[in-house]
This record gives C-alpha cells, structure tokens and sequence, in this order.
C-alpha cells in the first residue's frame, strides 16, 4: 500500500495518519446484523501496519461491542493506534434517546470505555454533539478533568456550530472537530471550516461520499426498505437530479483511472493540510482503495468543475447531517 502521510491534531497536539478509519460500521447498525469479527479485527490490524493509525470508535456504537472489538484488535500494540471516543449518545433497543452529558454521566462513561478497550488512557475523548442540556464549559471541563486525572490526552468535538467549537476552545484547546463533509455537503464551508482554521483545530471529515450518494453505484428509485429513503435527497425527483451531478464525478473519475469513491476522498483530503478523510471500513478488501485514495491530485480545471458541479445547494433535499 501507500504510504500515509500525517497530520498534526491541533496547535501542540500528536501526528497522526491523515487517512482515519471510522470503526462505526464493524458493528450492528440501527439494528443491523453485526460484521464478521474476525474480518473486522483483521481490518483495524492491516490499517495499523500500513500505518492508518487513527481509530475512530463510541461508546454506544453497537452499546459498547465496538469498544469491545477495538480492543480485541490493538491488544499487544498499544502504541500503534491513537483512540478517538465519542460519548453522550443514549441508546434503547437500537432507539436513539437523546443525549447525556451531565459531568457525572461523562465520569461513569468514560470508566467504562477504558475497561471495554483494555487501556489506560483514550487519545482523543469527545462528545458526540451538543444539546444544550449541559453548558459547554460543563463538558468541556469535565474532560478536561480526566485529563488531569491521565484518562484523556486530548479533547476534541463533533458536529458543533463554529459559536460552538469558539466557546469549547475558550475552555481548553481543543484538538479536532469531527464533522461530516463531502462534495454534497459543503454547508460548513461558510462558518465552521474557518472558525477551526482559525483556532488551530484539525478537521477530522466524515461522511466522505454522502452516505453512499458520491460512490456512484446508486441508482433510482431505491428499494423500500433501503435506510436512506427515509431522507428527502434520496426520495423522488431529488435523488433522480442529485444522480446527473454523480455521473459528473463518474466521468472524470473514468478519465483519470479512479473510483468515484476515490475521487470523493481525494477531493476532501485537498481542502487542507489539516483535514483528516476518515473513511468508514469492515473489510481489508476496501484498504488499497481508499489508501490510493490520498495520492489522488486534482489540476486547477478539475476542481474547478467539482467546485461548480458541487456548489453549495446544488444536491437537492436533506440528510441527517443538515440540521
């Protein structure tokens, strides 16, 4: 494979490999059956030696079996891996609840976590959204509590509005902002992107081909029972239009001998020397792919013609990510 190149998380924070792998979908999703483990595992291990370093798990992914798996995998190479955690998310019966981020519940959370992946200490600890139940200097603090107390290195955000990540900072640096972004959501562009850039907060960008939309297998209409119907890009005329701007991608991915999958990755990783593409997979077959992926340079008329194609409001409807 390629070798990976780095990216610093934060001001003063760690390298860590550029390309991210989201372990989100090595376990049951919305009820779904759950991944061969044993493939899964193989997976983490072959990122890890060829470099991926960057794992991205939460606690309630598959209620605790993802921690559980990760740390099957790095067991005996420790320092191999840098752990991403996500919290605050409740789950019942693969039913979304809300969210818990009182400073009590985050203090029980994270015991947990360190128990389920065998360590001592979680690299970047953060929470997965805000609702405003809980102050942000609330949060905030309580992390960076358990940093004093050795169970955290670091902090990081997710899916925050840039007022958000500004008053997270104030409280202590925070080293990343875990957020979706692709070609088809660019919403961020306008606010968020600028206020990390300003702050010094790497971008650690997932969601890389729009839940499936950029990979260019999708066709319309989408079967019933298909999860992604239950968004407007997906549904009707939408999904029909939002398809005649993917086939702009598939062409020049043609033209250049690439995955549109690839294409939508490499488009990411060149919006900044601080943006991470973590790239969700279960399988070692997806490894060369996406890897290759990081090596993909555009010219000046190609990203012009992505830029335009893609422009902010050219995908039609909504997904989870716009709210």
């Amino acid at each position: 494979m390629e070798n990976i190149t780095k990216i610093q998380l934060g001001n003063n924070g760690p390298l860590v490999s550029k390309l991210g792998l989201g372990c989100m979908r090595m376990s049951s999703i919305w009820g779904g059956p759950t991944p061969d483990e044993t493939e899964s595992i193989a997976t983490i291990q072959e990122a890890l030696d060829n470099g991926i370093n960057f794992l991205n798990t939460g606690d309630f992914y598959g209620a605790g079996h993802n921690e559980m798996l990760v740390g099957r995998a790095i067991k005996g190479r420790r320092a191999d891996a840098f752990i991403s955690v996500k919290f605050g998310a409740i789950f019942h019966n693969g039913q979304w609840l809300g969210l818990d981020l009182r400073p009590l519940a985050i203090k029980n959370f994270i015991n947990y976590s360190l128990t389920r992946l065998g360590i001592e200490t979680i690299d970047l600890y953060q929470p997965c959204r805000m609702d405003g139940s809980v102050s942000i200097e609330d949060i905030i603090g309580t992390v960076a509590d358990l940093i004093k107390e050795g169970k955290v290195k670091h902090i990081g955000v997710s899916e925050v509005t840039a007022d958000q990540l500004r008053q997270a900072n104030k409280v202590y640096p925070i080293s990343a902002l875990e957020i979706g972004y692709s070609l088809a959501d660019r919403q961020i562009e306008s606010e968020l992107l600028p206020a990390a850039k300003e702050l010094g907060v790497s971008v650690v960008a997932f969601a890389n081909t729009a839940e499936g939309l950029l990979t260019g297998d999708m066709k319309a209409p989408l079967p019933q029972n298909d999860y992604h119907t239950h968004f407007s890009r997906f549904q009707g005329e939408n999904l029909v239009e939002n398809l005649k701007k993917v086939e702009v991608l598939k062409k020049l991915a043609a033209d250049k001998g690439a995955t549109p999958t690839q294409l939508a990755i490499a488009w990411v990783n060149a919006q900044g020397a601080h943006i991470m593409p973590l790239v969700s997979m279960s399988k070692r077959v997806r490894l060369p792919e996406n890897t290759a992926a990081m090596n993909i340079s555009f010219s000046v008329e190609e990203m012009n013609l992505l830029n335009d194609t893609f422009a902010i409001g050219a995908i039609l409807g909504g997904t989870y990510l716009q709210r």
